[in-house]
């Protein structure tokens, strides 16, 4: 039976997993052949979020419009927000394409993650 939940500590022991050298070596094989496509989705899911080229300007223009100093604050906030976005948005696609290739079981339910332990769930 597929799990329904992971516990905290699962998923942070995943994310430590990831961190091991060449581990995304097949991902990023994968991801390069997929680039264009990945990047007009990437960019649709963008905009439509309200992170579309012409947003980015008046954002820009606004912060060189004031003090160097809280210019070169707002870009880097800038960028580091559209960095999470499409993180969060490349996540979300990768995720979508695992399924789409067939990469996942399909009678698999969504993964949510759990702050209790699986002791707590009932499971060993």
């Amino acid at each position: 039976m597929a799990r329904e939940f992971v516990t905290q500590s699962e998923l942070e022991a995943a994310l430590q997993a990831l961190r091991v050298p060449g581990r995304f070596d097949a991902a990023e094989r994968l991801v390069a052949q997929a680039a264009p496509g990945l990047q007009r989705i990437l960019l649709e899911a963008l905009a439509s979020g309200g992170w579309g080229a012409e947003d980015d300007a008046r954002e820009v223009d606004k912060a060189l419009s004031g003090d160097p100093h809280a210019a070169r604050a707002s870009i880097t906030a800038l960028l580091g927000e559209q960095t999470r976005i499409a993180m969060l948005v490349g996540v979300a696609v990768g995720i979508e394409l695992s399924a789409e290739l067939g990469l996942h079981q399909d009678d698999a339910p969504p993964l949510t993650v759990s702050h209790h332990s699986t002791t707590d769930q009932g499971t060993p």
